[in-house]
């Protein structure tokens, strides 16, 4: 008997597999604090912990009611999966990633009034993407959207770095970040791209906007912002720096810009 995929066209197919991959998926995060938060986020399913004596000792408060029972290990045979080189602090927690639910529905919503997201281009370090979603949580920006493809994927090591945002902070990886450029135009948001060529300020081109949703685009050090990202963008605008000369790598410039449309 032939297979039940060899009736169904090969896109139908590649499309299912796909899918049937992304939900086996699991990531191991680790280290206390990125451990504890996780715990304690009940958007999280949890499917394997592991911890020395001391790490549940010192997580005590929150293993009750966490819907898992630890593994309590020897901290010279610690038993998951990690690299060699993380920093783990004797625990780790193994989960599914987060469901933040309609893209939309989120970027309307958020601290910030008007809303305001973060888009990134090809940034695939996940310190760096780590340390934008921490900026992102703490100026109320309602999510961090990047493509699937070239971009940081929800980690152990983003995790830690984000110190705790990747549990409250929606952060969207999507299939086509063009489309979903246009998708937040027509939602009303203004995108502006940071381009440290552009000729006006981020500062002033804020200003003009102070009543609009705002979108900010970062690109990847070194290349910066594709050129159809560019042109996507409604604006382009620049942190100035003293003197003319000198930049900021992406999470530090995120940060910045943050905190400039927060002061609108």
């Amino acid at each position: 008997m032939a297979p039940r995929d060899s009736k169904k066209p090969k896109w139908v197919v590649e499309k299912e597999r796909s899918k049937r991959a992304g939900a086996a998926e699991t990531i191991w995060l680790f280290g206390l604090h990125a451990v504890r938060d996780a715990l304690m986020n009940a958007r999280r399913e949890k499917l394997r912990l592991v911890l020395t004596k001391n790490a549940a000792d010192r997580l005590a408060d929150c293993l009750d009611g966490c819907g898992i029972e630890p593994e309590i290990v020897d901290p010279r045979k610690f038993t998951a999966p990690l690299d060699p080189g993380s920093v783990h602090q004797g625990a780790a927690l193994e989960v599914k990633a987060l469901n933040w639910g309609d893209l939309a529905q989120v970027c309307l919503s958020g601290a910030a009034t008007p809303p305001v997201v973060v888009l990134l281009d090809r940034v695939t370090d996940p310190h760096n993407v780590g340390a934008v979603l921490r900026s992102a949580e703490v100026f109320g920006a309602s999510a961090v959207i990047a493509p699937h493809r070239h971009s940081a994927p929800e980690t152990g090591a983003l995790a830690k770095t984000a110190s705790g945002a990747l549990e409250r902070q929606p952060y969207f990886r999507v299939k086509n970040l063009a489309q979903t450029m246009q998708d937040l135009q027509a939602m009303g948001f203004v995108l502006i791209g940071l381009d440290g060529e552009a000729d006006e300020s981020l500062g002033a081109r804020l200003g003009q906007l102070a009543a609009r949703p705002i979108g900010l685009m970062l690109g990847a050090e070194g290349p910066g912002l594709r050129e159809k990202t560019k042109e996507t963008c409604d604006h382009l605008a620049k942190i100035p720096a003293a003197g003319g000369f000198g930049s900021l790598n992406v999470s530090n410039a995120a940060a910045v810009a943050l905190y400039a449309a927060a002061q609108r």
